[in-house]
């Protein structure tokens, strides 16, 4: 991309920005959302990563990047995950020279016209902010009992066992400084569903990262299908389990060899 292509992106306090919305199956959501996020941030660029959509969220994306120089696709081969989506669109933001990526849902649920709330934060420092339904001015709108217990559980279950103050680990509307996922070394994240925003929160914290929460509004989908599956929910509890038992064990080496040091130090004495 040339300079000029980033000539209006650089009066936000964070420089170039690139929102990236993975697709499957969006054909009915793709449009508004793109449109809703265009009008609320006009300088940021979009980057749609479709996985081989079969409903045709491929050819809408083509149509709206050939319309605005702000949106771009990047085709992929077929649905490998949430993850994998992001994962490969960050190395593309990554070298193609943005400053600050976000992840953002393309079915509606995160609402475009709050942005500036995780843009705002990174100006004022954060190298990692998460919008998050579960601080003080967050909120949901038309989830079943059911999903709010899951969402509060696991998130209360991924405090418990890493032992981070973080309370939306697995909350999806997230922005990320550049130099942060340079520090997380995305070619090691394996995650790639329900737990992958956990695995990103986890690294920047262990990366020396300042990890902010702002509120947001998070929306129920109202057209097409939920990604969410009963595999998807193991995956995630398997996974932040084993980081959680990996976490504690180093903690407790730690302390057994500061109380060793300490004993061959008295003994000394």
């Amino acid at each position: 991309m040339s300079s000029a292509e980033f000539a209006d992106a650089t009066d936000n306090g964070v420089g170039r920005v690139l929102v990236v919305i993975p697709t499957y199956n969006e054909a009915q959501n793709i449009e508004s959302i793109v449109g809703r996020i265009r009008k609320a941030e006009p300088d940021v660029h979009v980057l749609i990563a479709d996985d081989n959509s079969p409903d045709g969220t491929g050819a809408i994306a083509d149509r709206l990047a050939a319309d605005d120089d702000h949106v771009h696709v990047n085709h992929r081969r077929g649905k490998e995950g949430l993850g994998a989506a992001y994962l490969d669109s960050f190395h593309w933001g990554l070298d193609n020279g943005y400053d600050v990526l976000i992840e953002h849902d393309a079915d509606g649920s995160h609402q475009p016209e709050e942005l500036h709330r995780l843009l705002d934060a990174l100006a004022n420092g954060a190298d990692m902010v998460k919008g998050s339904r579960w601080v003080r001015g967050g909120r949901i709108v038309n989830w079943p009992k059911s999903r709010e217990v899951l969402s509060k559980g696991g998130n209360f279950w991924t405090q418990l066992m890493l032992g981070i103050p973080i309370k939306d680990a697995t909350g999806g509307f997230n922005a990320f400084k550049a130099d942060t996922l340079r520090a997380i070394n995305l070619d090691e994240v394996a995650s790639a569903g329900y737990c992958f925003q956990v695995d990103l929160t986890w690294r920047a914290l262990k990366a020396g990262c300042t990890v902010e929460e702002v509120p947001i509004t998070f929306v129920e989908r109202e057209r097409g299908d939920s990604k969410m599956s009963r595999s998807i929910v193991i995956e995630a509890l398997i996974r932040t389990t084993l980081w959680g038992i990996d976490h504690r064990i180093g903690q407790l080496r730690r302390l057994v060899g500061r109380v060793t040091r300490k004993g061959v130090t008295t003994g000394r004495s």
